[in-house]
């Protein structure tokens, strides 16, 4: 052993631990005994300031010692990472560079985590080109930890170009992939990349799984959730807070909220993002009640509310017509949490009255409740809620006022067109059609996705790229002739504003929704288990009537998830109450 680990001087730092008052009695000790030109004491006394949170003072005695050397600098830049600090992380960083002193493997990857902890990309490119002309360009460690830098900043074509080049990949590694691909709405990708982890025989951890369900939850990707479950189970790991909120999220998400809340009421620990996650699983799926029947509980026994918990709150009132609760929680938001409404919280109360047919007091509320001009998020909410209460002549004044704010979004025109078309003005959605053509607008393209047997199948309209594209056609033919024989009428007025091919009432039948479930019966018949679609965009009104006919007459359960809310189709009715 060292001599000075042997010292009384090296006890006395030990003794301190990090602990900023004995730490710096310990230092004055160091100066007085004559000590204090000891690298190795200052360097562990460095160290411990900043486990003790002192990173200035810790700056401060490392740049006092006249012969600093690179382990003192790339040890307090890994200490200050470790400590969440990074921009202290960077200044022992910048300590290396001004001093020309020679850099580590863990040098950079500190830094490079200092820099994604911060998403500062510019500065995370520099120390990446710092660290190839240093020739660590393909350690393994530093490729880690900026394969998490450039997930964590979007940039994921690098980041994979990077995570591909790891020879020998550890469980980090693979966690920044699967998460940054979830985080930037690629769930497919990320799934793609545990799948691939599985087949490397890469040892998950706790980390893995939670950001796998996450990419789950996202994609509505079922079968491989409960696979993720299994093993959790099987292998007997430590269910955290994290974990336990991971599964409740990826079954409220994909459509088993039953399941979810079991999940919720095992947990031995539940944090803010476990209740919020609950309640707004209990809001996509129509059960109001519910959900307030937990936020109350969580207001006795949980972790304070936050501002995503009243969106969840908000949101499960608007969806199930419940103005009282909505209105309590959000005058309880503001009095008793002291939390000020975001433009969600607005958007959600005035998509509540307008869900429930209340326009004028919608009006009212975003004139008398909301601060500065109203978003187009809250004129898109009046403008769904006039669309759905055939309200035309407010339809057509927001519709305008939206395209006014944002001339260049389709899906504006395209709703003022829709206005227009159920009002029977068919000479102003020519004229709107033909202002889309001029300014070459496009409609989003909607499309339905399908997962059986683990395997995913999208559909978009008129979708024609199938194998079984005939068998499917001619299903789906037979399945109208006999919801239409059941009493189904099909809602053409849905079609009249839909531009270019859709433009038919033929069209109506190869909605991709439609095209989605037919292929599920198709593949399924027999079986009682529940259909599960996911639709990017809002159902339409005619295939949201054909799918209720649809339950009845094959006797099965449909849910589909659109880009607002779960839809249980069972017996020929809907559990949105018609409210979406």
């Amino acid at each position: 052993m060292d001599s000075h680990h042997r010292s009384p001087e090296y006890s006395s730092l030990l003794l301190a631990g990090p602990r900023i008052g004995p730490l710096k009695q310990a230092h004055a000790r160091l100066v007085v005994t004559g000590h204090s030109r000891c690298l190795p004491l200052i360097t562990k006394l460095a160290n411990l300031a900043v486990a003790a949170g002192a990173a200035p003072y810790a700056h401060l005695v490392a740049t006092s010692h006249p012969a600093s050397d690179s382990f003192l600098f790339s040890s307090l830049a890994r200490a200050a990472t470790h400590q969440g600090l990074p921009l202290a992380a960077l200044a022992f960083y910048r300590c290396l560079l001004s001093a020309a002193l020679p850099f580590s493997s863990f040098a950079f990857t500190a830094v490079a985590k200092a820099c994604a902890d911060l998403s500062a990309l510019r500065t995370g490119m520099t120390v990446h080109a710092h660290s190839i002309l240093l020739g660590f360009g393909s350690d393994r460690f530093v490729l880690t930890a900026l394969v998490v830098l450039y997930s964590k900043c979007g940039r994921l074509p690098v980041a994979r170009k990077l995570f591909d080049a790891i020879r020998d990949k550890n469980v980090v590694a693979w966690n920044a992939m699967i998460s940054g691909y979830e985080q930037n709405g690629l769930a497919e990708q990320g799934i793609e990349v545990y799948k691939e982890m599985k087949v490397a025989k890469a040892v998950p951890d706790s980390m893995t799984f939670v950001a796998t369900l996450s990419a789950c939850a996202q994609a509505g990707a079922l079968d491989l959730g409960r696979e993720v479950e299994r093993r959790i189970v099987s292998e007997r790991m430590d269910i955290s807070v994290f974990l336990g909120s991971a599964l409740v999220n990826m079954y409220a998400r994909c459509g088993v909220v039953d399941k979810a809340r079991q999940w919720f009421d095992v947990l031995q620990e539940r944090n803010v993002v476990t209740w919020t996650s609950m309640i707004a699983g209990y809001g996509m799926h129509g059960h109001g009640h519910e959900a307030i029947k937990l936020y109350h509980l969580m207001r006795c026994k949980g972790p304070p509310p936050n501002d995503v918990t009243f969106v969840a709150v908000l949101s499960a009132c608007a969806h199930a017509g419940l103005i009282t609760e909505g209105r309590d929680a959000f005058a309880c938001m503001k009095r008793v949490y002291g939390l000020a409404p975001r433009v969600e919280h607005y958007c959600s109360m005035v998509d509540m009255y307008g869900r429930a047919g209340r326009l004028e007091e919608a009006m009212q509320f975003i004139r008398d409740s909301m601060p500065g001009d109203p978003g187009p998020e809250v004129w898109t909410a009046i403008l769904g809620a006039c669309k759905m209460h055939k309200n035309f002549s407010l339809g057509v004044e927001v519709a305008e006022r939206l395209i006014r704010l944002e001339p260049e979004n389709p899906s504006y025109h395209v709703l003022l067109s829709n206005i227009y078309a159920l009002s029977g003005k068919m000479y102003h959605v020519e004229k709107v059609r033909n202002t889309m053509i001029k300014r070459r607008l496009k409609k989003q393209i909607g499309y339905s996705l399908i997962e059986l047997g683990g395997t995913s199948h999208l559909f978009r309209m008129g979708e024609k790229s199938h194998q079984k594209t005939r068998e499917i056609y001619q299903y789906l033919e037979e399945l109208v002739h006999r919801i239409s024989a059941a009493g189904y009428m099909p809602e053409t007025e849905s079609v009249l504003h839909e531009l270019e091919e859709e433009e038919r009432e033929g069209a109506l039948r190869y909605h991709s929704e439609k095209l989605a479930v037919a292929y599920g019966l198709m593949m399924s018949a027999g079986s009682t288990t529940p259909l599960r679609v996911i639709k990017n965009l809002r159902i339409c009104s005619d295939c949201h009537l054909a799918i209720k006919f649809m339950s009845a007459v094959e006797n099965r359960e449909i849910i589909v998830r659109d880009k607002h809310r779960f839809h249980h189709f069972k017996d020929g009715k809907c559990s949105c109450l018609e409210y979406w």
